[in-house]
Order: C-alpha cells, then structure tokens, then sequence
C-alpha cells in the first residue's frame, strides 16, 4: 500500500489525470504542441493567496506560449469569501472554489497547489494573517511545494514590501515566497516531505503594474530597469485563440466569486519586477536556464529524436511518429532525474495515446460504494491506429488483481470486458483531505503529510494498463470513474468514490427556541451499502432531553433513505450547544454527514463532515411575522429566520409590486442584492414607496463597485471599503436609548459575544442627516467606525442599512445577533412608544 501511495502522489503532483471528466481527445494541432512542450525543460511556479489572486494572462502564457511547467500555489482554498452560486460558505466554498481553480487549470494549462492555510476572513496586515495561519507550518508548505515542483522561475502576485496596504493575506502570500526562495535550497531546513530534496529557484519575481504605483502616470514615469516587459497577446493557431481569450476563460470559471471576462485581443503587456537570484541579463525570464534536453544526463540522444518528430511530425497521420516516440520513451526511463523523467513519461505516453487514438477507460456501474465491498465496472480499450498494440494484461490496484492477459487490440475494434473490484476495508474515503480532520482557525489538519499540496484526495483505486507496442511495454493508470447518459446533457462523467456506508443529517443547521415549548427536529439518515440494520439516537448537551431515546431502522437498497423525527425540550434559562447523531451499524458508530456539492461548472462533490447541528435556547422577542426576502448573492438568513418563528416569502422580481409588498411587516434585501440583481433598478421604486406608506426596508451590505442601482438608500449614503475584521472587536453603543436597541428586545455589549469571523463589511463612510448611527466599532490602532447599523425615517416607515455580517452569525446560532435583527424587524411597531 506504501508503494501505491507514493505512485499515486507523483501521478497526482504531475497533471497526468484529470478526476472524473471526460476524456480530452487531442487535435492533430494539439498533439503537435504538446510535442513542443515535451522538448521544452522548465518550469515556473506562480504564487498569491486565494483562488482568483492568479494572473491567468501570465498562466496561460507561460504554459501555452513559452511551454513550461506552470503552476499555481494558491495559499489558500478561498474558503472566507462569500458565495454567488449557492448558500455554501467556509469549508464546503472552499471545495467549490478548489474545483473552480482545477476547472481554471485546464483551461489555462497550469497545474494547481495549495497549503494548509484556512481563509478565516478579511485580514488587514501581515503579521495577523501570518499569527494565525501558523508562519512556521505554512512556510513549510509552500518551501515543499517549491522543491517538488523545483521551479526555475518564481513569481509573485503581491508587493512584500507593503504591508497594511491590502488584504493581509495578498502581502503574506509574497512575504512568505520571498523567505521561501533562500530556504527551499537549505539542507538544514526540513519539511514534511519522506524524500525532501533541496531546490533553489533561479530567480523570483513580482508581477506588477501600474496598480501598485496608485495611477497609470505615476507608474510611466517610473524607472523600470528592473522590470522585464513581456508581450502576453499571442494568437495560438492551434487553439484558434488569443492568450488573452484563453485567459478570460480561465478567469471566469471562478464563478462563486463572480469573476466572468470578456476574452481580450491583440498586444498586452506584463510586467515582471526582478527581487531575487540572477538578474535575466537579456531581459528573458529563462535566460541562462537550460530548457533543451541536455540540461539532463542522457538528454542529447533523446533530443535528436525528438526534435526530429517535431520537424517531421504529420499533421494528417501522427501515428508515424509513434516508432520514434517509443524509442524516446524507453529512453526517457531511463533518466536519473527523477523529476524531469516523471514529467517528461506523463507527457509522453499521453502524447502515444493521442497519435495512435488510443482510449482506455474504467467505468463503474456504481457512482460510489463503501469499503469491503464490491464495485462492477466496465473496461473498454480501442485502438484508432494501424500502429500493432495489445493490452499486455490489466491489473486492478491497489489489490494487485490481473483480469485480462493478453488482448491484441485490432484498427478501431473496440474491446469490452466487465469485471468486479473489490474495495479494501482499509480504504480511505474520497472526500477532501483537508477537512477529514478538525483544524483551527488559520490552520487545516492533515495527517498524511504526503497529500500537502495536492488539491484534492488521489484516488487509489485504479486500474494499471499494461500496453504493448510492438516490444515495449507502457503502462498507463486510470481512475475510476462514473458516467450516465442525460437526456438533456448526454454523456456526464461523475467521480466514483469511497464513502461511509451510511450517513445522517440534520434538516437545519441551527434551532432557536425562543421558548420551553420542544421542537421537532428531523434527521435523515441515507445508506451508501444495501442491507444496513441499525440504531440511530442522539448526542446532545446537558441540561437538554430528548425523545423518543432511539430509532431502529432497516434499510434495504443502496441509497435508500429514512427521515426520523425527534422531539427536543430546551432548559428553562438560556443556553446553547451542539448535538449530533449517533448511529449504531453493527459494531461501529457514524456520527457524519454526506454533503454533495452538484453545479455544472465543476465536477459533482462529496463531502463527508461531522454531522452537528446547533441548539440556541434564547429568550427572545419579536413583532411582525410575515416577512419578504430579495436574495442577492446567496445566503441563508430566510431559514434562520424561520427558525424565530417568522414567516419568511422569498421574493422574485415578478413578485415586486405595490400590491404584493403592502401585506409584509418588513422587507429585507439579501447581501449584494444592489450588487447582482439587474432589475433592481426597475423595483427600488416600489421598495421606497412601500415604505413611505409605512413598511420597513433592510439593505445589507453592498459593495461599492458594479452597483445596479444609483443610490443604495432614499437619502445619500457612499459606501466604502471600511470593515470591521476582528470578530471580538469592542462595539460601543452610541445611543442607548434608541429604538432599535430596546425593543422589543434589550440589546447590550454581551450581545457581541460570539460572533464569528468578523463585525462587518463595507460599511458606508458618509451619509445623509436623516439617518443615526447607533454603533460604534473599530479594529486596533483604527478609528472608529460608525456605520456598521444606520437607521432613517422615511415617509411613514423606516430605512436600515447595515454592514453587520449577520449572513454568518445568523447561520451560526449568534444569540445576540438574532436579537439585533428581530429588533430591526419590529422597528416601528411599538405600539406603547410615545
């Protein structure tokens, strides 16, 4: 098992399989390119701090027009952002834009990394973001990546030298490859790596632009002698596009994030700041670097062959240079430079299989199964070529299990065979490996250290085929997968996977009882295995109980489903935890979660999570009960506030008429709905009149760019980039006796208890007369910042715009949080007020 996971590691760290999608047949064109890149020997590691940070423009062009190695070092998965696709935030928006970075990946042609870091939220300098990452783990990482990848060239997205100027995250990600470059070549510095060899980049770079000058003159003016200019604005025949077309749709797989781009032609120059190593005295990043085949021992001779492939190679027939290709591969083996050889066979053997038409492919009938158990899969191989091939055997790994011995493969007769796996019960379930672990704040925890880096769990249940041309045998490895026919879609690839045989979730993350009166609360319990027996009962905080004590259940087939429903009676004084399920299945307990992650830009996710929901008893009050919501960019507070007991209607733009919002007791306008909603500025009419005629209106928070409408309030207010990051940042309540922090509920400093992440974003800097300012915040050595909950008569009714991050504390069972908002809710409709 040792000797798999070390295969599969080198399999992973270079891109020789793409999980669960369809197959890339290569173009003549195409073919001929990654011929190019075959006799190209170098690398370049490119280095920011969250998905999205990265220059596609300078990926796709190192890649794609330079032919080197090209790689992204994200330093985190982005797991702090917000959403635009769905309701996920932190680990599970992690996953999505993880899968959004690999979907921009082989769009571009780079490969992707990552550390351990968790992105725990806006950071505003260095040394924080660095005290809570844990520098000396992270540092470590990307000190690893740098010599498994052992870059030529290493570039940076963000100045190291301006720290409180940005995203503390932006500058520690260039602070720590600064510091990175001299250690990676340190034979006293240690990483977690089993074969940790030592690496020194040649030289290290940051990618700038008139952006870090403050305007387009000032960085004109500059001296730019240290700088090298590159023209990115290639046209690539073999594409039939730009480099700046293929980097726009690079960039816009970033879909969570909203960063789709329009594809950019013609001249476009980069700019590269030199910091460290030898200074390119031509102006070329490569210069003095041997990228030709005789930078290895051995090299020359597979040179001359395949320099002549290059120059000879036949776009209409490319099977003729199959004979050559494999004396080149066995010569390629033979190489002592394990990392040139690794790289340079994965390209290589994928090079033969698209000159010969080669497909090879393992499908399960099955899209997932649990260990000890069997999977049927299908295997198919065809040859598209008069090249003479055979499969030699197939072998099924980890099991060492050979199933066919033998097989000549004939011009474009498909061979079928269908076969049984057998899943170890060691096996290790797929789900992402950094989340199988409880880490910290700043820090994820990974036990196998040989997966740091990785971005994504390898699979290791694979198939070996051993193919035959003419005398040579090549083995090529493929992944499991599983693919359906869709009506609409046709062929869909989905990963196969390895999951618990059975699973539970709650139906709501948090429950409010904002009374004695017990709750229903319902778990879901699904099977991954037929023939599952079991009890199911509940883990839940003293003071708290229960029942029914426990369910027996039966389930039959394999993904069937059962719900059970258990009563929960809160204590008499306020109070909070987390429960969980506890399912009995023979002699083992589950007590996790299945959660699937399914949007068509990226591939379908599971992700296994320890299965806990939260308990809030909180003595809370609240008028008005019908509510109406306008999402915006996506987030959950419709079903928190159903768990106070509102009535909560989601609202589409049809539905945004005078008739309609005079029957709601507020109406409140979802994150970023300014933001993201184009018809916003056809209903904001409506919004201003319902209040006028008495409602209340919440907005939250915008931000200042790409606003859909002209003005976010019926009074003047800008908005700006100010924000609050430290969650237990002091608030100070500047008028105590307004309305909205008395009624119906007392709202004091200990209702900021708790909170997570931070106090608030994007709070406006300026604003009209009309409106008061009852908070008061502000983040070390800051001034205060007092528009973080501001409140304005308007009309009959009332105005509230609020940068509050209640989309987080609501989801997260904040007490004082939920009684802040029921207090915005029921502004006005103290009917006692004089």
């Amino acid at each position: 098992m040792k000797n798999i996971l070390s295969l599969v590691f080198l399999l992973t760290l270079y891109p020789s399989i793409i999980l669960a999608q369809a197959p890339k047949k290569l173009t003549s064109g195409e073919i001929y390119t990654s011929i190019q890149k075959l006799n190209f020997l170098g690398s370049v590691l490119y280095i920011a701090a969250h998905p999205d940070d990265e220059n596609t423009r300078l990926i796709s062009y190192f890649s794609n027009n330079v032919k080197a190695q090209t790689a992204y070092l994200s330093i985190t998965r982005g797991d702090g952002g917000q959403n635009l696709v769905g309701p996920e935030l932190r680990e599970l928006l992690g996953v999505i834009r993880t899968q959004e970075l690999l979907a921009a990946r082989r769009i571009d042609g780079g490969q992707q990394f990552f550390t351990r870091a968790n992105d725990f939220g806006y950071s505003k300098h260095p040394d924080e973001t660095l005290k809570i990452w844990d520098k000396k783990e992270v540092l470590n990482d990307v000190v690893s990546v740098i010599r498994k990848f052992k870059p030529d060239v290493i570039v940076n997205r963000f100045n190291h030298r301006t720290p409180g100027t940005t995203h503390g995250h932006h500058t520690a990600s260039a602070m720590l490859s600064v510091e990175a470059f001299n250690l990676a070549s340190d034979k006293n510095y240690k990483t977690h790596l089993q074969n940790d060899t030592i690496w020194q980049p040649k030289r290290l770079f940051f990618n700038t632009s008139w952006w870090f000058y403050g305007s387009e003159k000032k960085f004109n003016e500059a001296d730019k002698t240290n700088l090298l200019s590159l023209d990115i604005g290639t046209f690539y025949i073999s594409k039939g596009m730009s480099n700046g077309e293929i980097a726009s749709l690079s960039r816009s797989q970033h879909q969570s994030q909203g960063f789709g781009s329009t594809g950019v032609r013609g001249s476009q120059i980069e700019y590269l700041e030199f910091l460290k190593g030898d200074f390119p005295s031509n102006k070329n990043i490569f210069d003095g670097i041997d990228t030709t085949w005789g930078r290895v021992d051995g090299g020359e001779e597979i040179g001359k062959i395949l320099y002549e492939v290059e120059k000879e190679f036949n776009f209409r027939n490319p099977a003729e240079s199959i004979p050559e290709l494999i004396k080149a591969y066995q010569l390629i083996y033979e190489l002592k430079d394990k990392h040139w050889r690794i790289i340079k066979l994965n390209e290589i053997k994928k090079i033969i299989v698209a000159c010969t038409g080669l497909y090879l492919e393992v499908v399960a009938t099955e899209s997932n199964a649990s260990p000890n158990s069997m999977v049927a899969v299908n295997i198919e191989a065809i040859n598209r070529s008069s090249t003479k091939i055979s499969l030699n055997s197939v072998i099924i790994l980890p099991e060492q299990k050979e199933i066919i011995n033998s097989v000549a493969l004939l011009n474009n007769k498909d061979y079928k065979k269908k076969v049984s796996i057998y899943i170890p019960s060691e096996e290790k379930y797929t789900s992402p490996y950094w989340l199988q672990e409880k880490g910290s704040l700043g820090m994820y925890n990974v036990i196998n250290k040989s997966y740091i880096g990785l971005p994504e769990t390898p699979h290791l249940i694979k198939v070996k085929f051993n193919v035959k041309f003419g005398d040579v045998v090549i083995p090529f490895y493929k992944e499991v997968v599983y693919k359906y026919t869709n009506p609409v879609k046709g062929e869909v690839y989905k990963p196969f996977e390895i999951l618990p045989e059975i699973s539970a979730s709650f139906d709501e993350k948090v429950y409010v009882f904002s009374s004695r009166k017990p709750q229903k609360i319902t778990v879901k319990i699904k099977s991954i295995k037929e023939n599952l027996k079991g009890k199911l009962t509940l883990r839940i905080p003293e003071e708290w109980s229960f029942s029914p004590t426990n369910y027996v259940f039966n389930l039959i087939q394999k993904g069937e489903e059962q719900s059970f429903n258990f009563e929960i009676t809160p204590p008499v004084n306020q109070s909070e935890g987390l429960i969980s399920p506890i399912v009995e299945v023979g002699n083992k307990i589950y007590t996790n979660e299945l959660i699937e992650i399914n949007y068509s830009h990226i591939p379908f996710q599971s992700v296994i999570m320890p299965s806990e929901a939260k308990v809030v008893r909180l003595n809370i009050q609240k008028k008005g009960q019908l509510i109406g919501y306008i999402q915006g960019a996506g987030d959950a507070i419709p079903t928190s506030l159903r768990q106070i007991g509102y009535t909560v209607v989601e609202l589409k733009n049809r539905d945004i008429t005078p008739e309609k919002l005079k029957n709601f007791d507020a109406v409140i306008l979802g994150i970023r709905a300014y933001n993201t909603n184009d018809r916003a500025k056809f209903y904001q009419k409506y919004l201003h009149n319902y209040m006028k005629n008495g409602g209340t209106l919440i907005v939250q928070y915008n931000t200042n760019r790409r606003l859909k409408v002209k003005e976010v309030a019926p009074y003047s207010l800008k908005l700006s980039k100010d924000r609050v990051t430290n969650e237990n940042a002091e608030v100070n309540i500047m008028m105590p006796s307004h309305e909205i922090l008395n009624y119906p509920n007392k709202i004091t400093k200990d209702d900021f208890k708790g909170w997570v992440q931070e106090r608030g974003l994007y709070f406006p800097n300026e604003w009209d007369s009309h409106f008061k300012a009852v908070l008061s915040m502000n983040d070390i050595d800051e001034s205060a910042k007092k528009g973080s909950l501001l409140i304005a008569k308007y009309g009959e009714g009332n105005f509230i715009y609020t940068g509050l991050s209640f989309f987080r504390e609501l989801p997260a069972g904040v007490s004082g949080a939920y009684k802040l908002f029921a207090n915005m809710i029921s502004i006005g409709k103290n009917n006692n007020k004089q």
